[in-house]
């Protein structure tokens, strides 16, 4: 089994719909390491964090309107262990358009 650690990150985080930040690719088990929600307004925003089970068929709320201080970055989802098996994803959405930038830590096993 190879361990390789990655990044997935988006920029300008819609607050429409969810936008897909990472899904486990075929034949792989994912850890999380952690998630950097970075906030580029001044003003305090909201987001939203899915987990979305693919053999479940399920979708899962992880973070609920977190609201974010202007100007800072929220370190969240780090030292737990969620696993993510192939298809399964996360998602984000951001209380107001353009505001937020994430970054997600991980390790694929493969």
């Amino acid at each position: 089994m190879a361990n390789t650690f990655k990044n997935a990150a988006l920029a300008d985080v819609s607050n429409s719909s969810y936008d897909t930040l990472y899904t486990a690719p075929s034949a792989t088990t994912t850890v999380v390491l952690g998630l950097a929600i970075a906030n580029k307004n001044s003003q305090a925003v909201t987001v939203q964090v899915q987990y979305s089970d693919s053999s479940a068929g399920t979708t899962h709320q992880l973070l609920e309107n977190v609201s974010i201080p202007g100007s800072t970055t929220l370190e969240t989802l780090a030292g737990q262990k969620y696993i993510l098996e192939t298809s399964d994803a996360l998602k984000v959405q951001a209380g107001t358009a353009s505001a937020i930038d994430v970054v997600l830590g991980v390790m694929e096993i493969t």
